[in-house]
């Protein structure tokens, strides 16, 4: 947020702060693996930080100085009734502070037609709990060319789970993997053909060929097709055994900022 302050360029735009996955603004999981440092997910390594269990809305809340204006969408109506709480705890920017209780992808994709990009940035966080999050939405972030994305790909705790390992998923699971990455090239990435024939098939099988790094990567290079610039190193966030259930991803979406963006974040990430 210091550039939209300090730089006479940056403070012509409304600044935006948008977590579409809100939840009640506090996360229960434990991970490990955060980022830690001067940006606004000020989460630390430590499993047990205070931070962590703040959850997002929290951090940006608390971001100095603050945003022009919060956006927090949390489709459980239980779920984002707790959520207005936050202008009861945070009364000085309380008016900056809009709950929307609708399908994240739906308003998301309304928002990017509708807002007026010449005159505003958004940073927007993507925390989902599972594969709710469309690359239709994804491709209108990016084509907005103001908003900064990190986004919480659901490496581990969703797209590696899909992936079968005796041929590619059917059905809804490919339809699912599909919708996400945008594309169906994802089965010839992912899988190969095996060494061994079935007797009396024309056809090889196919078998898995694809790691958590084979993952990531495929992910890296989507979102590449659709930003300006994307940072190269995303950050696996691990649970308790160290299986990597998330990605800690970037990307920016305005060409002229693009490159200072996505050289912060890889720093940030790098930590």
């Amino acid at each position: 947020m210091g550039i939209f302050s300090t730089n006479p360029r940056a403070r012509y735009f409304k600044a935006l702060y948008v977590d579409a996955f809100a939840g009640t603004g506090f996360r229960k999981e434990s991970l490990s693996g955060a980022v830690e440092g001067d940006s606004l997910f000020d989460i630390s390594l430590d499993l047990d930080v205070e931070a962590l269990r703040k959850g997002s809305t929290h951090v940006a809340l608390e971001t100095k100085p603050p945003f022009a204006g919060y956006i927090f969408i949390e489709h459980d109506e239980a779920r984002a009734r707790e959520l207005s709480s936050l202008r009861k705890q945070f009364p000085n920017i309380a008016p900056r502070i809009k709950i929307i209780p609708e399908d994240a992808n739906a308003y998301l994709s309304r928002w990017c037609r509708e807002t007026d990009w010449s005159k505003t940035r958004a940073v927007v966080f993507l925390d989902p709990f599972g594969m709710q999050v469309e690359w239709a939405t994804i491709e209108a972030m990016a084509g907005t060319q103001g908003v900064d994305l990190w986004v919480l790909f659901p490496l581990g705790v969703g797209v590696n789970r899909l992936l079968l390992r005796q041929g590619p998923p059917e059905g809804a699971w490919a339809e699912r993997l599909t919708r996400i990455f945008g594309t169906d090239s994802w089965g010839k990435v992912f899988y190969r053909e095996s060494d061994q024939r079935k007797l009396f098939s024309e056809t090889p099988d196919l078998i898995k060929d694809a790691d958590f790094a084979t993952i990531s990567k495929f992910w890296v290079s989507r979102l590449q097709s659709v930003f300006a610039d994307v940072a190269r190193n995303p950050l696996p966030l691990r649970n308790s055994r160290n299986v990597p259930i998330y990605l800690l991803s970037f990307a920016a979406a305005n060409p002229r900022g693009a490159k200072t963006a996505v050289r912060i974040a890889q720093d940030i990430l790098s930590r």
